[in-house]
């Protein structure tokens, strides 16, 4: 059996809805359709504006930049893609890494309280694999103790709600990410959602070349001449992407309902396991399992684990290593082995196995057989 480490789930209304922007034959960028999709994400979450971008990268730097990170430091996991630091980089700030808990694989209160200073600008959390941030409160009420900006990567957990508040909502912004293996997808694609009218606007200018638009009509569909009050990029999101996007929406209950079930059932399984800790299902939130790590005991464990399960036709990978041991960050800002040892130790004893929306019964309980003949044979061998 082979299965893969995720499907993207998609239903005919989504072929439908990019259908209709391509046989329409224009506005293929800057359509209708990305209006209306960042209209629904608004209501979605709750939040007074939404912006989309090209991706959860792009969200990411246009968030930071709005923000005003140049020349500031910016608190951030390791435990993470490696795109929540490199676009503090990109938005001219200063990444300053610091740990992550073990429960929710979040960012730590209690590490990064210790690394503000007074050229912090913000602190960055994250929430991981569609789960919460264990800490997302404490965090909360740190940036406003030390007059910072809390922001969130909320590239994994759309959705999800903690002490019925929806992620992505704690902080002053939150990037969201469409790529294929999210809970809603675009193929690529991003978001940042936001209360404050002045970010929002910012972000517009940033979005596209620091153009002003027209009352008339955008860049495609004016003929006047257009005023550009800042450099900029090109950031925007095609038209297709967002027809998706909106159409992937129609059908996120079912989506998460379909995940649920796959991960509910593995973790059935898995915690019978000497050995296992499956994801955790934290106190008043959910879990949406957009990806399904397990820890073990320690790193030779997990290597041999993931060899055992790769020969056996499950693909399984570890998400995430320490970005602060990346070439780029070792030889660039003097990272090194030991600066976060909690991070690099939790780091060394996960895995993420194979999850999509609807896994068939034969999938799951052939990747359950799986790791508990590894543990048994693990078992044996060390009585022999």
């Amino acid at each position: 059996m082979e299965i893969p480490l995720f499907k993207t789930h998609w239903m005919e209304n989504n072929i439908k809805a990019v259908e209709v922007v391509i046989r329409r034959g224009t506005h293929w960028a800057v359509g209708p359709e990305i209006e209306q999709f960042e209209k629904k994400l608004v209501v979605f979450t709750g939040r007074k504006y939404a912006l989309t971008f090209n991706s959860g990268t792009s969200a990411l730097v246009a968030l930071y930049s709005a923000v005003g990170v140049h020349g500031k430091e910016v608190i951030v996991p390791s435990f993470t893609f490696i795109a929540t630091a490199n676009a503090v980089l990109l938005a001219g700030g200063i990444p300053v890494f610091a740990e992550s808990e073990e429960e929710t694989l979040g960012l730590d209160a209690a590490d990064v309280a210790r690394k503000i200073t007074p050229n912090t600008k913000a602190i960055v959390a994250l929430n991981y694999a569609g789960g919460v941030s264990r800490d997302i409160e404490k965090l909360q009420q740190l940036a406003a103790e030390k007059g910072v900006f809390l922001l969130e990567d909320n590239a994994h957990s759309l959705g999800v709600y903690k002490n019925g508040k929806q992620c992505g909502t704690f902080g002053v912004g939150a990037a969201l990410s469409f790529c294929q293996n999210k809970l809603i997808t675009t193929g690529e694609g991003g978001a940042v959602i936001t209360d404050s009218q002045e970010l929002y606007e910012k972000m517009k200018l940033l979005r596209s070349h620091g153009r002003v638009e027209n009352s008339d009509g955008d860049y495609f569909s004016s003929t006047k001449e257009h005023d550009y009050l800042e450099v900029g990029h090109n950031f925007r999101m095609p038209t297709m992407n967002a027809a998706l996007g909106l159409s992937q929406l129609e059908h996120f209950e079912q989506t998460v309902k379909l995940r649920k079930e796959s991960g509910d059932a593995l973790s059935a399984g898995l915690q019978q396991i000497k050995g296992v800790k499956v994801p955790l299902v934290y106190q008043n939130s959910d879990h949406f399992y957009q990806m399904y790590t397990i820890t073990v005991e320690n790193k030779t464990i997990r290597d041999a684990l993931q060899k055992y399960l790769n020969e056996k036709g499950i693909m399984c990978r570890v998400y995430y290593d320490p970005v602060h041991l990346k070439s780029l960050y070792r030889q660039n800002f003097g990272c090194r082995e030991g600066d976060l040892p909690q991070t690099e130790e939790l780091s060394r004893r996960i895995l993420t196995l194979p999850m999509y929306p609807g896994m068939s019964t034969e999938e799951i309980n052939y990747i359950v057989s799986s790791v508990t003949e590894f543990f048994q044979n693990l078992n044996q061998g060390s009585k022999q």
